[in-house]
């Protein structure tokens, strides 16, 4: 009768309040013939958001608990329909997969979420887990599972519980396939103890193989003695204490390779099998948990709690199966901490605390600003050469790369590529501080003002180098060649290339995001020299040893690997810059790139084009496009960084607004601190001060 005066009101257009929604909804619950599946998708409609601001699914959930909560009938109908789904369904590969990386490897999950996108999956109702992606059907379900209290859940399954002793429904199935749950995880875990990939990792790795050759065996020990109770009630169960101590062990030893990882070196492969691994003792555990309080007398409360947290991170995580960016948030942890790690050490040497390191950092920056200024006019003329698209992107990629390389190796600088290492410092910092306590914020903001003096140093030793050198250079070729380097028309363009009213700004965030991805590409292959061991493995090359020696042999090893990620970072970001162009004119897209050394460079060669017969006003806003230049590549390749910084060691820093005040106090005390080093006290009485 209430689902008919539902209908009716409906089809006259009376609105229905929510709870009468819900409680229309859950009427259909009574019949026992219904669907019980078809049931299910239909409530979860009821209570999911209806919109991106629709914040009421935790209190419709309630509400719908309250709802079966005051009516015993439909408490019971309700319970007894989703006991029965439950005991009806293939459960084992929903304890052992749901939440799990699948044992198919990195990249063919990778290609599994992607071919599910393009070709969706065909779902076998006679599996939970694949039921539950016909109940949550939409990829966001997620969220608002997430938003809802684990207190909603535990009151969810205290209704369904006591369901599972009736006649008509075979609970000892589902414990069954719990019991068979706990053996694959415990066989799959064990296998680690032969797994070359963790004793590559681990040196001490054969100390730690008993443990997970015991999980196993105490499974075994551990169901055998629950299907003795299942069968006669009269015996004592075990409570699985035994077999939590050594999966605890085991988890211990893979923290422990993790921990080492983040010092010697990671991959995608062990990231991945430490992540699986993980997750399948985390989820033995829990299964062992509820077993044991599901057959132990008087533990009904535990049972319940172990079932709802189960029940709950376990739908939301396999309601994000088959999402790539959950997927890759997963593995990308321990090698994303690795990476940056690697880059926040190299972003170490870009910092000036004394007036020596600020020589140093203006010295460096001056020499590479020399090779600049001579790498801007070997690009202006391969680009005159009139080249094929692939032989130019080829060209303008050596002669960005080889250049970049040889700054790295001479130990100069690049102003730009300061912002992708120190934000990774900055970021390792605000890890560590707590807000509340003045003197961490002060230490920051040191390292902020730190960072700004040594980046202003960069780049005055990059630009104040760069221009004079590319005026010099071409007076030079001039004198020797009898005409400029750089044509009139050819100085008009780099003029209108620098113009900020057109594409610089845009170019200029494209060399920001090059920057930073250039940054990363250092951290992984530093990572990567040392995970593989090159230095060490280019030491015992046979050849290489018989040619310099043994001693020699490994001081070359150890070079490689030392600059390795330096090498390749500066090359792989000299062919991204010098492709871009190549690429965009493929493409009929205005891509290109404005770096702002370069810039400054080719404002040098425009300048002796035009005989600095320039206009006041073409000058400056020249000037002024390289400025905006220098401030946008900056900008985007330190913002990025530092956000993946924080993103890879997982922290949340919210109090942005108190470190701009105490930055904001601090220029205000000490402007001069953001511009130059302290002045280091004098710590002795220089001869006859006294006198």
């Amino acid at each position: 009768m209430r689902g008919l005066l539902t209908r009716l009101r409906a089809l006259f257009g009376s609105p229905l309040s929510t709870a009468e929604v819900i409680a229309a909804t859950l009427d259909a619950f009574r019949d026992p013939e219904a669907d019980t599946l078809a049931l299910l998708r239909r409530l979860v409609a009821v209570i999911r958001p209806g919109r991106r601001d629709d914040d009421g699914a935790n209190s419709r959930y309630a509400l719908m608990l309250d709802q079966l909560e005051a009516d015993p009938a439909l408490r019971a109908a309700f319970g007894r329909h989703v006991a029965h789904f439950l005991a009806t369904r293939h459960l084992l590969t929903f304890f052992t997969d749901s939440g799990i990386l699948p044992g198919t490897g990195f990249f063919s999950e990778w290609w599994r979420i992607i071919g599910h996108r393009l070709l969706p999956e065909v779902a076998d109702e006679r599996r939970l887990k694949d039921c539950l992606h016909i109940i949550f059907d939409r990829a966001d379900d997620w969220r608002w599972l997430a938003q809802t209290a684990t207190e909603q859940s535990r009151r969810l399954w205290e209704i369904i519980e006591p369901l599972g002793e009736g006649p008509d429904i075979d609970w000892r199935g589902v414990q069954e396939q719990m019991l068979d749950a706990v053996l694959l995880l415990a066989h799959r875990v064990s296998g680690l103890g032969v797994e070359s990939e963790l004793m590559r990792a681990s040196p001490d790795f054969d100390d730690d193989r008993p443990c997970f050759i015991a999980l196993s065996a105490e499974a075994q020990e551990f169901t055998a003695s629950l299907r003795r109770v299942l069968d006669q009630r009269e015996e004592k169960a075990d409570d699985g204490s035994q077999l939590l101590v050594i999966a605890d062990q085991c988890v211990k030893t893979l923290q422990r390779i993790r921990r080492r990882a983040l010092t010697v070196g990671t991959s995608l492969h062990l990231s991945y099998l430490l992540t699986r691994s993980e997750q399948s003792l985390e989820r033995l555990q829990q299964l062992v948990d509820i077993l044991a309080n599901d057959l132990e007398p008087g533990r009904r409360t535990q049972a319940i709690n172990g079932w709802a947290t189960f029940a709950h991170a376990a739908f939301i995580t396999e309601n994000r199966r088959n999402s790539l960016r959950f997927y890759m948030t997963q593995l990308s942890h321990l090698l994303a901490v690795r990476v940056t790690e690697n880059a926040a050490h190299s972003g170490e040497h870009y910092i000036c605390d004394t007036p020596a390191d600020y020589r140093q950092m203006w010295l460096s920056a001056a020499g590479g600003g020399i090779l600049i200024g001579i790498m801007a006019l070997l690009k202006i003329f391969a680009a005159g050469l009139g080249a094929p698209l692939f032989v130019q992107a080829f060209l303008f990629s050596m002669i960005y790369g080889l250049g970049f390389v040889a700054i790295f190796l001479f130990g100069l600088t690049v102003a730009t590529k300061q912002p992708a290492m120190t934000a990774q410092v900055l970021a390792g910092l605000l890890g560590d501080i707590k807000p509340t306590r003045a003197a961490d914020i002060e230490r920051v903001v040191d390292v902020v003002a730190a960072v700004c003096r040594s980046q202003l140093a960069a780049i005055a030793g990059n630009v104040m180098m760069a221009l004079p050198v590319a005026i010099a250079v071409s007076i030079g070729l001039t004198q020797l060649f009898g005409a400029p380097p750089v044509t009139p028309e050819r100085g008009a363009h780099l003029l209108a290339d620098l113009d900020p009213h057109g594409w610089a700004i845009p170019h200029a965030a494209i060399a920001g995001f090059y920057l930073f991805l250039s940054g990363l590409i250092s951290g992984y292959f530093d990572n990567r020299a040392a995970y593989a061991d090159i230095g060490r493995r280019i030491g015992h090359l046979g050849w290489l040893r018989r040619l310099a020696g043994a001693a020699r042999a490994g001081r070359v090893g150890m070079y490689i690997e030392n600059r390795l990620g330096g090498i390749m970072g500066n090359f792989l970001f000299g062919c991204m810059l010098g492709s871009t162009g190549v690429i965009g004119a493929i493409l009929g897209l205005p891509l290109d790139i404005r770096h702002i050394a370069f810039a400054s460079a080719n404002l040098g060669y425009a300048l002796h084009s035009a005989d600095f017969a320039l206009s006041l006003h073409v000058v400056f806003f020249a000037a002024l496009g390289v400025a905006a230049i220098g401030l946008t590549n900056l900008v985007v390749s330190f913002s990025l960084a530092l956000r993946t910084a924080l993103g890879a060691r997982r922290i949340r820093f919210t109090h942005w607004g108190a470190l701009a005040r105490a930055i904001g106090r601090r220029f205000r005390a000490e402007p001069r601190s953001f511009l130059l080093p302290r002045r280091l006290p004098t710590t002795e009485t220089p001869p006859g001060a006294g006198d």
